[in-house]
């Protein structure tokens, strides 16, 4: 049984005035319609088709902490699915292996099957425990260089898909070969190093940056640091466009200098919950004021969705939409070098946003099923 969508479709060639049919396996059947301006692309009131977003790094939502292990990553992934996430990394916390093991466990029974009503866990991003103690931003003093053995443990548990590390930290810059070689991909975060170290962890393999200008050294013009290396020589790299994190001119110089630029949530246990105090990982944060920190005021994730990261690039920072949801979408998936999530075409698979034209989410499709939103209207 097939269903039909009609609406403006963001396709890779281009919006497209339409329809899309979704197939009985889930996937794409067709797309049919006639090139619509991406000026034009709000004017009217036709539904908006945008691809299922893709988030990289989600520590939590509902009320919890994907560090908890039980069904607390259903929960997630069912929350963050009702603002149109259709696939995630679920993000761990620096911690002692045992607090890993057990977080990797309930993920990986999750990832082997699919869940009605919730976004697509394609694996994990281990954030940390492999960087550097200096620069922990809300991350526990659980730090500690690079083990293959134990990351060989934990992906038996989950699968490994991403993972931030700090190659100044003695034995990582040297492991980054070995540890692309097995099929991670590795991105430079929560550091110390210069922009030397940067570009020589680029060169072995990294391919990207743990939310851009966030807990690495700054840009200044004599010693550019991380966020030089990054500016100068990156084709991917993650960025927080809750508005916090980074300010909008930090986030346009980034889109000028860093052509597959993607944004990520760094959600936290508060996402989508009132005022007051949660978990994450081992420590306690507080949501106040749109934003989560430690008692120190330290930011600690944030509670972004990705449909509000998409208002963000588009209303605020000036992003065009068929930009801007390449960015919640297509260009995360192929930094993970998935070919069928992340965009509209025939074959993929149907993680279909729609959208009005305030870019509020009406329905989401994961893999071709319905999910109830009412939720997050």
């Amino acid at each position: 049984m097939t269903r039909k969508l009609e609406g403006r479709i963001l396709t890779p060639a281009g919006l497209v005035d339409g329809a899309l049919r979704m197939a009985a396996d889930g996937r794409i059947e067709a797309i049919t319609g006639t090139p619509v301006a991406p000026e034009a692309v709000r004017d009217g009131w036709s539904p908006l088709l945008l691809p299922g977003f893709v988030d990289l790094h989600v520590h939590g939502g509902a009320g919890r902490d994907i560090m908890e292990g039980g069904d607390a990553a259903l929960q997630v992934t069912r929350r963050h699915a009702e603002h149109g996430t259709t696939a995630l990394l679920a993000t761990t916390m620096t911690a002692p292996v045992e607090d890993l093991r057990m977080a990797l466990a309930a993920i990986g029974e999750l990832a082997a099957s699919a869940a009605p009503g919730a976004a697509r866990i394609l694996g994990v991003h281990l954030e940390g425990p492999y960087i550097n103690k200096g620069k922990l931003g809300a991350q526990p003093d659980f730090a500690r260089p690079v083990s293959l053995a134990e990351l060989k443990e934990l992906d038996a548990l989950a699968p490994v898909r991403l993972l931030t590390l700090a190659p100044e930290v003695p034995g990582n810059l040297d492991a980054i070969p070995g540890l692309v070689a097995a099929g991670y991909r590795v991105q430079i975060g929560h550091t110390l190093g210069t922009y030397e170290d940067g570009v020589q962890a680029l060169e072995r393999g990294a391919r990207g940056f743990t939310h851009l200008f966030n807990a690495m050294t700054p840009l200044h013009h004599r010693m550019p640091g991380m966020v030089g290396a990054a500016l100068a020589h990156a084709r991917y790299a993650e960025i927080i466009p809750d508005l916090l994190h980074v300010h909008p001119g930090a986030i346009r110089a980034a889109l000028r200098s860093i052509p597959c630029l993607y944004c990520v949530t760094d959600s936290t246990a508060a996402t989508g919950m009132p005022d007051g105090e949660y978990r994450l990982g081992r420590q306690a944060v507080t949501k106040c004021l749109g934003g989560v920190r430690l008692a120190d005021g330290t930011l600690a994730g944030s509670t972004l969705t990705m449909d509000r990261a998409l208002r963000n690039l588009v209303d605020v920072v000036g992003v065009p939409l068929d930009d801007a949801a390449r960015r919640v979408s297509t260009f995360p998936a192929d930094f993970l070098q998935i070919a069928d999530r992340g965009r509209l075409q025939a074959g993929a698979w149907a993680d279909v946003v729609v959208m009005d034209r305030d870019l509020r989410v009406q329905e989401v499709f994961v893999e071709g099923g319905s999910l109830d939103v009412a939720h997050a209207r």
